[in-house]
């Protein structure tokens, strides 16, 4: 409902007397600012210094207790004042994979490069075989900073430097280890261990195939050699065989073996793969002047085992401890063949006795 124009003309009165009464309340205040003023004392006392006076300066805090001290703070920023070194073993991170390489973040001013050939230490088709983007992992810093600012990485040395800890490891424990042929040459035969480059040569290859068919074969092998410093890694095919051979063998032990070869101090017999020396002093108990006078290469025949040496991985044979009577190699080998088991048992007992009584059977050498 609309206002009636009394009512309008009373409203308008009202707002006039607010207003007045609101002036007279401003003015009220002012007056007495004014007043508070006048009456204050705004004069400069006397014992203001002046601005020479040392007293007037703000007071020096005592900082010996503060956070930390000038050589720890130096400390602090040496750790982010990153000094890479060649050698040093460093985390990065993958952040780019290239035909050539790889980007590798480690906290330098610019990203480090890693190049194909240095991204492992086996053959790689590419660096995705090996790297992933965004993967953390070791490197190996191979060089100082280019004229980029930039550093040379490596993995491939890292893993070199801990297959050749692993090796050393592997022959002081006198292991057998299993290692493909990927190579033969006029020497012999050329494996990998723990991506290291072995080579096992000719008169240490115990089998009947010629080099040529050992490539992709798997052969037990044990260590001849171990030197980083000169890399060479050689290997032994035969020690392997000999050693599992032993391991079923015992001395006093009677065997059929093969003449694979004659030498003038005696004959290498192989037996069951592995090869034995009838050393000439071991053939009878007759004089011998060479062992060509009684055995021919192939020649099928029962030989006594009287010495195992697995640590030099050989095995020492005789028939003359089988010999019924002395001189039987020479006029009736295959007598010796036929009573070889009771002759052998004759030698164990005869080994049994010198055991009881402290005494060490006479084992002739093979050097």
């Amino acid at each position: 409902m609309s206002a009636t124009p009394t009512e309008q003309v009373q409203d308008s009165a009202a707002e006039s007397t607010n207003s007045e009464q609101v002036i007279n309340t401003t003015s009220e205040t002012a007056e007495a600012a004014k007043q508070a003023l006048a009456e204050e004392d705004l004069s400069i006392p006397e014992d203001v210094p002046t601005a020479d006076d040392p007293s007037s300066r703000a007071a020096k805090n005592d900082l010996s207790g503060a956070g930390f001290t000038l050589d720890e703070f130096a400390s602090l920023l040496s750790k982010y004042d990153y000094n890479f070194k060649p050698g040093d073993i460093v985390n990065g991170t993958v952040f780019a994979l290239e035909s050539k390489g790889a980007m590798i973040d480690i906290g330098a001013k610019t990203a480090a490069f890693m190049p194909l050939q240095e991204v492992s230490i086996n053959r790689v088709e590419g660096l995705s075989d090996v790297l992933l983007p965004g993967e953390i992992r070791e490197f190996f810093i191979m060089s100082e900073e280019n004229e980029d600012g930039q550093l040379s990485l490596s993995i491939r040395r890292i893993e070199y430097q801990r297959a050749w800890e692993r090796v050393r490891q592997l022959q002081k424990e006198d292991a057998t280890i299993y290692s493909e042929v990927f190579a033969t040459n006029r020497g012999g035969a050329l494996v990998r261990v723990e991506g290291l480059r072995g080579f096992i040569p000719g008169s240490h290859i115990s089998t009947r195939k010629p080099k040529e068919e050992l490539v992709a074969d798997f052969l037990p092998l044990k260590f001849l050699e171990v030197d980083e410093e000169r890399n060479r890694l050689v290997l032994s095919h035969r020690r392997a065989l000999v050693e599992r051979k032993m391991n079923r063998l015992e001395v006093g032990e009677v065997v059929i073996g093969a003449v694979r070869g004659i030498k003038p101090y005696g004959a290498f017999i192989d037996i069951g793969g592995v090869s034995g020396l009838l050393h000439i002093s071991e053939i009878s108990h007759e004089h011998i002047e060479t062992p060509h006078s009684v055995l021919n290469v192939n020649d099928q025949m029962k030989v006594m085992i009287i010495d195992l040496d697995a640590e030099r991985g050989r095995i020492s044979l005789s028939t003359k401890a089988l010999e019924p009577e002395p001189g039987d190699m020479l006029t009736d080998p295959q007598k010796v063949f036929d009573k070889a088991e009771e002759m052998a048992a004759r030698y164990k007992q005869m080994l049994l006795e010198q055991a009881e009584e402290g005494e060490d059977p006479e084992v002739v050498p093979l050097d």
